[in-house]
């Protein structure tokens, strides 16, 4: 390593566990041996395998799916058994209500009650959303989509605003699987875009590189913290891991919607608009509405002209008559959406850098809302500062060791499953269990998986899928090969625990939809239990296997 000494450097770069992991992991492998001996399978301390579940994205589905295939394995004797549990997406918020609990695995059938009646119950008032979302505002350097999302949309699935920190929970979980959180980094999809977050560190599976998870999202250069940030809060976790719910335009609409029902309550009141001399703050307000209104307009393909000039008229008033440059959108063809989306967006970031020239002493929530406008058009989720930032080190990519910030986001829009996480060679995973949530084909992560391994000279097992299967998959699908983990895959719906109607309860249960009664959660806590409940002995008898 040619950069600073390891002593002076906070930043790890190391193809190793860390120490505090090697520990957990020490300790956990005799609890698997007893656990293994309890439910009559044979094995000595050296023989022990490490096993990794993977809860895949999905949204609630996932989050729901994962909760009810732990509660099975739990009742089979199998749950200990497990060294890792690594998610994406809406398994992570399954995961993340778990570990509030400490050693959960111990009283998972009472911690399993406490989740569904939350999520099941009355949503975050708007008035503690909206102070969360401020408090996000104000508390950090990097505010982006990430947070709004963390707000507006994680909270109305878990139903709870979770302040706690990974950090929180390093002394409460010897009881548990090690649990690690897997995200993207957006810039670096052709090099080593597989981060993940652990209560011990963050960083990049393969190249190498972590930071103390507390430290995550502080500013660094060459090695060591420069400017302190507060630590990731577990609803903006989920938030980070769990925000590819939907295509873009699905995503961009929904966000819309929000941001107009949200800041609903904080806009000018009647009276008010009716003033005919309104201070800067009501007519900035009302300018920062009429752009909301304006982007929904455009993505409804409807014409914003009227709204646009509403604008331009309180921007003069504003001003003074000061020069606009803002881009004209009087010629663009609104039907054409991809015409249209580029236009809108630069007119966005022109409007909002104007009122920021105007220097208005504005308030915090107005000027919240102006940075949220602004993010929406440049798309900007889960910025963070680089902790790689002038490191000086030939094992690091270049492009991560120049840039003062890296862009975040839910790994399902490259992998829908954490299988980089448990792969890294000093992990030594024998075996993967991996759940799969998926929407659409239930064999495209693992085919993806595969191809990616193959590409990068990871060991892993071929997958072939009998052709009948494609349309109607199994329950329990077994891939082995020399010198790789086994892999097991798990499709959620399947023909054994669906029957015919699978094609019902894929359709019952979408990605993007709204949250979940308390009979649909009950019903597919069910459904997902079947797969590990029917397939108990097989599992047994794969973990007998990769022992010899």
């Amino acid at each position: 390593m040619s950069g600073p000494n390891f002593q002076e450097s906070e930043v790890r770069i190391a193809h190793s566990l860390n120490k505090n992991e090697e520990e957990f992991v020490a300790k956990r492998r005799k609890d698997v041996l007893e656990t293994l001996l309890k439910i009559g399978i044979r094995c000595n301390q050296d023989k022990v395998p490490n096993i990794a579940l993977l809860g895949s994205g999905g949204g609630q589905r996932a989050m729901v799916g994962l909760l009810g295939c732990l509660d099975q394995l739990d009742k089979a004797g199998l749950l200990d058994c497990v060294l890792y549990l690594s998610g994406v997406s809406g398994s992570t918020w399954c995961m993340a209500s778990l570990y509030k609990e400490p050693d959960w695995s111990t009283k998972l059938q009472a911690v399993k009650e406490r989740i569904v009646r939350r999520i099941s119950g009355p949503a975050v008032r708007w008035s503690d959303a909206h102070n969360k979302l401020l408090k996000y505002f104000s508390g950090k350097d990097h505010f982006s989509l990430t947070d709004v999302w963390a707000v507006m949309a994680v909270t109305t699935f878990v139903k709870e605003i979770d302040e706690s920190t990974l950090s929180d929970q390093q002394e409460q979980h010897k009881k548990d699987p090690l649990p690690i959180y897997t995200v993207i980094d957006k810039q670096c999809k052709d090099g080593d875009p597989w981060f993940e977050i652990t209560p011990y560190e963050a960083g990049y599976s393969l190249t190498g590189a972590f930071v103390d998870t507390p430290s995550f999202g502080s500013q660094f250069t060459n090695g060591r913290k420069v400017k302190p940030q507060p630590e990731v809060d577990m609803l903006y976790l989920q938030s980070l891991c769990g925000s590819a719910l939907g295509d873009r335009e699905m995503i961009h609409s929904f966000i819309l919607g929000k941001i107009q029902e949200f800041f609903m309550e904080s806009t000018p009141a009647e009276e008010t608009k009716k003033n005919p001399n309104p201070p800067p703050e009501d007519q900035c307000s009302q300018v920062l509405t009429d752009l909301t209104d304006m982007n929904i307009c455009v993505l409804k393909g409807q014409d914003p002209t009227p709204l646009d000039e509403s604008i331009r008229t309180k921007l003069k008033e504003l001003s003074g008559d000061e020069q606009q440059l803002i881009s004209q959108v009087k010629k663009v063809n609104f039907r054409d959406k991809r015409e249209a989306e580029p236009e809108i967006n630069q007119y966005t970031e022109d409007v909002c850098d104007f009122m920021c020239r105007l220097k208005l002493q504005l308030p915090l929530g107005t000027q919240m809302r102006m940075t949220i406008s602004k993010c929406m058009a440049l798309w900007i989720w889960g910025r963070n500062y680089d902790f790689l930032h002038n490191m000086k080190d030939e094992e690091v990519p270049t492009a991560l060791l120049k840039s003062d910030t890296r862009d975040y986001e839910d790994a399902g829009l490259l992998l829908n499953s954490p299988y980089f996480s448990v792969l890294r060679k000093e992990r030594n995973i024998d075996l993967i269990i991996s759940l799969d949530f998926s929407e659409g084909d239930p064999f495209l992560t693992v085919r993806d998986a595969a191809e990616t391994c193959r590409k990068l000279n990871i060991p892993f097992p071929e997958v072939n899928i009998p052709d009948q299967d494609i349309e109607k998959p199994k329950d329990f699908y077994v891939f082995k090969g020399q010198n790789t983990p086994t892999v097991i895959h798990m499709p959620l719906f399947n023909v054994v625990n669906c029957g015919d109607q699978l094609e019902d309860w894929r359709r019952n249960y979408a990605t993007f939809q709204k949250a979940l009664s308390a009979e649909m959660i009950t019903d597919l806590m069910n459904i997902a239990g079947k797969n590990i409940s029917n397939t108990a002995e097989r599992l047994m008898e794969e973990i007998r296997a990769v022992i010899g």
